[in-house]
């Protein structure tokens, strides 16, 4: 316990699944965290959680495809806490199509929130990891970002542009001693996984049953992935930047 004593973190998508997960651990981990998300009610509830348990958090409504949103998340972040250390972004959608059946607003929404949102949130936060002598960023990719999936066009498209950016990233900002990582999970229970089956048209049970076909013969909980992440935003990966860490059960192997 307490690896992540006297950290600060700001945790994207926090409301829910791995972000929620990755949010909760972070506070039991001794970190102080800010839950940013667009929907209040979830995020609130994460929050409750963590203080309950004798932790510190706050919620910031915050829309991740919008500058003035990211900015001030960041701000209000470093404003209750003092400073911020890690970042994780992990606010994500989906949408299941091909080309052919994805729009063009379905594609410029999967790439502003999957993509640019790093990209938003990461300028504001990492002029405050400067002044305190480093972090840690870690961006949420996905099997899908290092291998082509069927009926899923904008989101490998996205995925991969996060693989590659968060090695751009790395570049960038290692000698501010700001690692950069991504984290590609498997299929992980939660709601966006579930309505993948929705989208699709196919019974939930039929697909569940299909992601967990890969070596371990099970899909991920969401604390799994987040454990994950912890490893990266912690000193234990003090010497990690640049990577992508698979953790899907052997799906890729």
């Amino acid at each position: 316990m307490n690896t992540l004593a006297n950290k600060i973190a700001l945790v994207t998508g926090g409301a829910s699944g791995i972000g929620r997960a990755t949010a909760i651990l972070f506070a039991q981990e001794g970190a102080a965290v800010a839950i940013v998300d667009i929907n209040r009610e979830l995020g609130q509830s994460t929050v409750n959680e963590i203080e309950g348990a004798g932790g510190k958090a706050i919620f910031v409504l915050c829309n991740v495809t919008s500058a003035v949103d990211c900015r001030t998340a960041v701000e209000e972040t470093v404003a209750a806490f003092g400073r911020l250390d890690i970042l994780f972004n992990n606010a994500g959608i989906i949408r299941r199509a091909d080309v052919i059946d994805t729009t063009e607003d379905e594609w410029d929404r999967v790439m502003a929130v999957n993509v640019k949102s790093i990209f938003l949130m990461s300028k504001y936060a990492i002029p405050y990891m400067q002044k305190t002598g480093g972090g840690s960023i870690i961006n949420t990719s996905s099997g899908w970002g290092l291998k082509g999936g069927g009926n899923a066009v904008s989101y490998c498209a996205s995925k991969g542009a996060v693989t590659n950016m968060t090695r751009a990233m790395a570049i960038d900002h290692g000698p501010q001693k700001i690692r950069v990582n991504s984290v590609c999970p498997g299929d992980t229970d939660t709601p966006m996984l579930r309505n993948e089956a929705k989208q699709l048209g196919e019974p939930e049970d039929k697909f569940m049953a299909e992601a967990a076909e890969r070596p371990l013969r099970r899909y991920a909980q969401p604390v799994e992935i987040a454990q994950a992440v912890l490893y990266l935003a912690s000193d234990a990966a003090s010497y990690v930047t640049g990577a992508a860490l698979i953790v899907d059960g052997g799906g890729l192997a």
